[in-house]
Parts: C-alpha cells; sequence; structure tokens
C-alpha cells in the first residue's frame, strides 16, 4: 500500500454571510472530498472581515482567498504562500483567479429583459465592489449594443437605511417605464422590491427586478419573488481548489481571472412581464410558455390566435427579434437545462418528461441552443458527474 500522501493545511479566507460564498465553499468541500489529503481552516466571518487572528500560529501550505480588502492583501502578501484569489477587485494582481463572467451575467440579464419586450433597462450597482463595477459596465455595453440607453443608479450607505431606500425609490420613480433593472446581487434587488413598495410602482409590471447570486432565501422571501442569475459558485470554488492543488505541488499558474459562465435566469415573479403591445403576440408566448413541458407545435400556436403563420412571424420578428419556432426552441431548451441542473433525471427522463420522442433529438437541440451537450452542461452547472445520467 502506497504511504498517505501528507495533509495539506489550506486557509480559506472566504466570508459565510453569503450565498454567493457559500456556494464557493461547497465547491472546495466537493474538489476535497474528491481528492483526500487536505486539512481545512475557515471562520465565520463577513466580506470586509481584517482580524484574521484565528491563524496565529498556522503552518499552512497554501490560501483561497476572496482578497476584497486591503488588510487581507497584505496578509496574504505577508504569508506568502501559493494562493488563488476568488475576487475580482484584484488587489493582489499577481495572483491566479477564478471569478464568474460578469460579461456573460450583463448579456444575459438584458437578454431576459427583451425576452419579455422591455425596451427600457436600468442597472442599481454597489461602487463598493468590482464585480458590481464590472457588470454595471458590461450591462451598459450590452444595451447599446441593442440600440438602447441604460440608466445608472450607484447605491451609497449613508449609516441610515430609510434615508437611502427613500433615495433609491426617488430613482426609480424617475425611470421612464415598463422597465426592467438589474440589480448587481440579489440583496441590491431586495431593496429595489421595497423601493418600489415604498413608492408605490407596482412590480413586475411597472419595474421588473432580476438579481445576481439566486440567494434562495432571499429570493423567496422578497414580496414578489426576487428573480435572479444563478452564477456558477460550486464550480468556480471547485475550480479555485484544483488550481491551488496544482500550486501546492509546485506547478507555477499565470496570474489573472478564469471565467466561470453563470448557470442561468432563475424566474419568479418580480420579473415576469409580458411588456408588449400585441394582444396577439402576448396570447402566442403564454400559450408557448404554458406548453413548454410538453410538446408544442406552430401549427397550435396559429390555430390558438387565430394568425398566419406568415403574419405571426412577422409581429414575433419585429418585437422580438425572433420567430415562433424559435420562440418555441428557446422555452423548452430553458426547460431542458433546468431539469438538467435541478434533477438527476437520465436525459431519456428528461426527454419523456417534456415530450421529446427521443432523448438524441433534444440533445442535438441543446448543443445547437447552447453550445454545449446535456451531459456537459450539467458537469458544469454542478461541478461533479451524476452516475448514469450523463
Amino acid at each position: 500500500m502506497a504511504p498517505a500522501r501528507p495533509a495539506r493545511h489550506v486557509a480559506l479566507l472566504v466570508e459565510t454571510s453569503n450565498a454567493y460564498a457559500r456556494g464557493l465553499l461547497g465547491g472546495i468541500r466537493a474538489y476535497v472530498r474528491a481528492h483526500p489529503g487536505w486539512a481545512l481552516y475557515l471562520a465565520e466571518h463577513s466580506r470586509h472581515e481584517t482580524d484574521f487572528s484565528w491563524l496565529d500560529g498556522w503552518q499552512g501550505h497554501g490560501l483561497i482567498a476572496r482578497v476584497e480588502t486591503s488588510e487581507t492583501a497584505a496578509f496574504v502578501r505577508r504569508l506568502g504562500l501559493p494562493t488563488v484569489d476568488l475576487s475580482a477587485a484584484r488587489l493582489v494582481p499577481e495572483l491566479p483567479g477564478v471569478e464568474t463572467d460578469d460579461d456573460a451575467i450583463a448579456r444575459i440579464a438584458v437578454e431576459h429583459f427583451g425576452e419579455r419586450g422591455l425596451r427600457e433597462f436600468a442597472f442599481c450597482g454597489d461602487e463598493r465592489f468590482a464585480w458590481s463595477r464590472k457588470r454595471e459596465e458590461r450591462f451598459v455595453h450590452h444595451v447599446t449594443q441593442r440600440g438602447g440607453h441604460a440608466q445608472v443608479f450607484a447605491m451609497q450607505r449613508s449609516g441610515m437605511r430609510s434615508r437611502d431606500r427613500q433615495r433609491l425609490a426617488r430613482w426609480l420613480e424617475g425611470l421612464p417605464k415598463p422597465v426592467g433593472v438589474l440589480a448587481c446581487y440579489d440583496i441590491a434587488g431586495q431593496e429595489i422590491l421595497e423601493a418600489c413598495t415604498i413608492a408605490g410602482i407596482a412590480v413586475p409590471d411597472e419595474v421588473a427586478v432580476l438579481g445576481v447570486d439566486n440567494d434562495e432565501l432571499i429570493g423567496t422571501l422578497t414580496s414578489p419573488p426576487l428573480s435572479s442569475i444563478e452564477p456558477n459558485s460550486t464550480r468556480t470554488g471547485y475550480l479555485a481548489a484544483e488550481m491551488l492543488d496544482r500550486m501546492m505541488a509546485g506547478q507555477r499558474l499565470e496570474p489573472g481571472l478564469r471565467h466561470i459562465a453563470p448557470v442561468r435566469v432563475v424566474p419568479r415573479q418580480s420579473s415576469e412581464i409580458l411588456s408588449v403591445d400585441d394582444p396577439q403576440v402576448v396570447a402566442a408566448l403564454r400559450f408557448v410558455r404554458d406548453g413548454a413541458h410538453g410538446e408544442v407545435a406552430v401549427a397550435e400556436v396559429l390555430r390558438h390566435v387565430g394568425s398566419s403563420r406568415r403574419a405571426l412571424d412577422l409581429r414575433f420578428v419585429r418585437l422580438l427579434g425572433r420567430t415562433v419556432h424559435a420562440e418555441i426552441t428557446r422555452v423548452r431548451m430553458e426547460r431542458v437545462a433546468e431539469l438538467l441542473s435541478t434533477t438527476d433525471l437520465t436525459l431519456p427522463q428528461v426527454a419523456e418528461r417534456l415530450g421529446f420522442k427521443h432523448s438524441e433529438y433534444m440533445s442535438v437541440a441543446f448543443k445547437r441552443a447552447t453550445g454545449r451537450s446535456p451531459g456537459q452542461y450539467r458537469r458544469d452547472v454542478r461541478g461533479t458527474v451524476v452516475p448514469g445520467r450523463e
């Protein structure tokens, strides 16, 4: 029997106070379970924690850190250990790192609002965080690419939440409506919904709100429930652990961030609007979405709304930029992605549940729509392989 590898002592300077960070920790845990021999050190702390006395006397081999303060950056440099950074702030630029793809988040948000017929866009950010500033920049870019203009609001912390919320409410009141607002993360999304309630603004009819992180607790406790983009934090943490393992084995990794694409939009009531000034298109869209759990034919949609294919396609393209058939495909592929990411169903079971005659046809259609096979998508989303579910 080969001798056991000596334990590698790794400290995790990752906060435990939010869903995204806990997802990172879950990915690290998944890697360690698959590659035993690590001894992990973790203390409960917040994003801006600067007290690292819990590591006094620690004799470690590596760090995985969210370096978001100058104090954390100084501490990491002082230790001089192999380190992987999980922050977009890049306060220690010589480190390799992993982060969520903020450009992809912004693009998906603009697409989400556009698919609902919205033509007005806005972003609510928190300038304390580099990832928020990046999301704002890319959101404005993607709106501009569509020929639109994005309104931008910077949240400020005065020390009085009621004052901050009133300022946010005044901004929301002044927006052209209906408007889609991307919140830089779910906590900001929650504050937007509270401000809308105070200002008497209807959600989603006047302001459709989309957050980031898919914090289940926040998303389902807000009124109305908050739609959110789900980042792949588990895969991000897994990759960070894999990179650190290689560094502790003596490999040198290039500095800079590796970007991980988000998983999907998790739609809830806060963004479920159909802002289309065409009753026939609205009726068709609702029919397609209501039938997403099974096979929907273009002919059925045409019968439902009483239109010819050419006439309805012209209306769809003018308002949404895609045909009826493309909308059916998009909605069905969204449902496939949801089942792949949230269940352990086999591909034949997914196909049967959604009315595909053959799982092979579903797989080809899914790869054409997403660029990934169902098996690859599931691996990317969950960071692990589901045995027998490829």
